[in-house]
C-alpha cells in the first residue's frame, strides 16, 4: 500500500487534535495489517520543531515575515526528518495543519503576499502536497470559546484576525476541491467523524 498524507486543517477550536487521534485509531484498525499510521503536527513535529513552536505561539514581538520564515523552517524539517522518510516505508501520515495552514493564516490572516507564501511553500515542501487536506470548518466565535485559558500568541489576536483566516480556508476548499474537502465540525464529535471517515473513504486509496 502507497503512503499518504492527510492533513487536517482549521481554525481555533476546530477539533483537529481529537478527531487525528479518532482517526489514526480507525485506520489503524482499518488498515494497521498493511502499513503504518502516524500522527504528526506542524509546528512541533520534530526536536527543532518544538523549539520553534514555543517561540512562534508564546514568543513576543514576532514581526509577521519573521513569522512566516519561522513556519517554513519548521516545515522543511517536518519534511526532510519525518515525512518524506514515512511516506517513503508506505506509512499514512495525519498531520495537523501544513501549507494551507500558512497561506489562511499568514496570508489571509496576516496579508501577507501570496506569491512570496507560495515560493516559501515551494522551498520547504520541495513540492510535496497533501493526499487529502480535511478543513474541519467551525464558525470562529464557536471555535475561539472552545479554547481554555488565555490561548496562546495567535489564538488571542483579535476576532477579525480569525474571520479572515476561515475565509482564507474558504477560499482554497473553493479552489482546490479534489484536495480540500470541508467538513462541518460544529456538530458532535461523532457526527464530525463520520464525516471524516467518509471523506477518507471516498478517495478510493485502499
Amino acid at each position: 500500500m502507497s503512503g499518504r498524507l492527510i492533513v487536517f486543517e482549521g481554525g481555533e477550536g476546530a477539533g483537529k487534535t481529537t478527531q487525528i487521534e479518532r482517526s489514526q485509531a480507525w485506520l489503524i484498525q482499518k488498515i494497521g495489517n498493511k502499513c503504518a499510521v502516524i500522527a504528526t503536527r506542524e509546528p512541533g513535529g520534530t526536536d527543532l520543531g518544538k523549539q520553534l513552536r514555543t517561540l512562534l505561539l508564546h514568543g513576543d514581538s514576532i514581526v509577521e515575515r519573521a513569522e512566516l520564515l519561522l513556519f517554513a523552517a519548521d516545515r522543511a524539517q517536518h519534511i526532510d526528518t519525518v515525512i518524506r522518510p514515512a511516506l517513503a516505508a508506505g506509512s499514512w501520515v495525519l498531520c495537523d495543519r501544513f501549507t494551507d495552514s500558512t497561506w489562511a493564516y499568514q496570508g489571509a490572516g496576516r496579508g501577507l503576499d501570496r506569491e512570496l507564501i507560495a515560493q516559501l511553500n515551494a522551498i520547504a515542501t520541495g513540492g510535496l502536497t497533501s493526499d487529502l487536506t480535511l478543513w474541519l470548518d467551525v464558525p470562529v466565535e464557536v471555535g475561539l470559546s472552545r479554547r481554555q485559558g488565555k490561548g496562546d500568541r495567535i489564538e488571542a489576536a483579535d476576532l477579525a484576525f480569525h474571520e479572515r483566516v476561515r475565509g482564507g480556508f474558504a477560499e482554497l476548499a473553493v479552489a482546490e476541491p479534489e484536495r480540500i474537502v470541508r467538513i462541518e465540525a460544529n456538530g458532535s464529535l461523532d457526527q464530525v467523524e463520520q464525516q471524516i471517515q467518509e471523506a477518507i473513504a471516498a478517495k478510493g486509496f485502499w
